[in-house]
């Protein structure tokens, strides 16, 4: 057994190529397909600095949006998967206002997660477990309360996230290709991320220097999700939008007025363009929250 267990732990995340891919989808940070174009969406995920440019918090959006009558009201809530207690609280607060919150998880249809749900089992459940504890930061399904009758599933199941992949030719290992050519351009720009990790490891305040770390690298996410996403889109985000926004359209039929999508930062963007082409929506404004405290 290695003597240093913690270092053991994070060994793959320390291969940038990897990390790339593991911090997009833990963070759910990002953009669309290349082959979109320019949209005039709002940062849903950013780095709040302070006069002196220090890293002060990571923040998450909440984009408010409403047609043109004024009549229909949609919220996209931003969402990274790790975060402070007081940010999931604010988070449950907020939601009890809406007539229905659209919410992602890979699960059977009309999923309800118990309060203080542990996690899916899966490997990447796990790592989000696993960036939880190293970060000292909470659990999103541990602390968002989805009890509530207005929390709507609005997600793929199993079977159709892998039908899609399987009909697109997708997969982690294409994903994982794109990311490794992402990061092979990373490197050559000089980025200096490993040996920042290397040195917040082993640093006495070691979860807030990796929190900073980790958090610096969302300006880089854009390209790394393009990569990932490729030219037409993937599953992990364009395929679970449209499902999500499917449920939405069934629950505007019902009659709700004021909704909410509470789904990952990095599915917002697309989000956006088709609240705008789909929905006839106007962005109206924009609040964030913090989610990751940096100091």
């Amino acid at each position: 057994m290695s003597r240093f267990p913690l270092l053991s732990a994070i060994r793959p995340l320390l291969d940038r190529r990897l990390w790339t891919l593991v911090l997009s989808i833990l963070l759910a940070s990002g953009a669309q397909a290349e082959t979109k174009t320019e949209s005039d969406a709002p940062e849903f995920v950013r780095v709040k600095k302070n006069a002196s440019e220090r890293p002060v918090a990571l923040q998450t959006a909440i984009a408010h949006y409403a047609s043109k009558d004024g009549a229909l009201k949609i919220d996209l809530v931003g969402a990274v998967h790790i975060g402070e207690d007081s940010y999931y609280q604010e988070l449950n607060k907020r939601f009890k206002g809406y007539d229905a919150v659209m919410y992602e998880l890979v699960a059977p249809e009309g999923t309800r997660v118990p309060k203080g749900h542990k996690g899916t089992g899966s490997p990447v459940s796990g790592l989000q477990n696993g960036m939880k504890d190293m970060l000292e930061l909470e659990f999103q399904l541990e602390k968002v309360d989805y009890s509530p009758d207005n929390f709507v599933h609005a997600d793929m199941s199993p079977e159709e996230f892998a039908k899609d992949m399987e009909a697109r030719g997708d997969g982690l290992l294409h994903m994982f290709a794109r990311a490794m050519g992402q990061g092979l351009v990373q490197q050559s720009k000089g980025d200096t991320s490993d040996a920042a990790i290397m040195m917040a490891l082993f640093s006495s305040n070691r979860a807030m220097k990796l929190r900073r770390v980790f958090a610096s690298q969302i300006s880089d996410m854009d390209n790394a999700m393009k990569a990932i996403e490729g030219e037409n889109g993937s599953t992990i985000i364009s395929q679970r939008n449209a499902k999500a926004f499917e449920v939405m359209g069934k629950s505007i039929k019902d009659g709700k007025k004021n909704i909410a999508v509470f789904y990952g930062a990095g599915h917002l963007e697309d989000m956006h363009d088709r609240l705008k082409k789909d929905f006839g929506m106007e962005l109206k404004s924009v609040e964030y929250l913090d989610a990751w405290k940096l100091e």
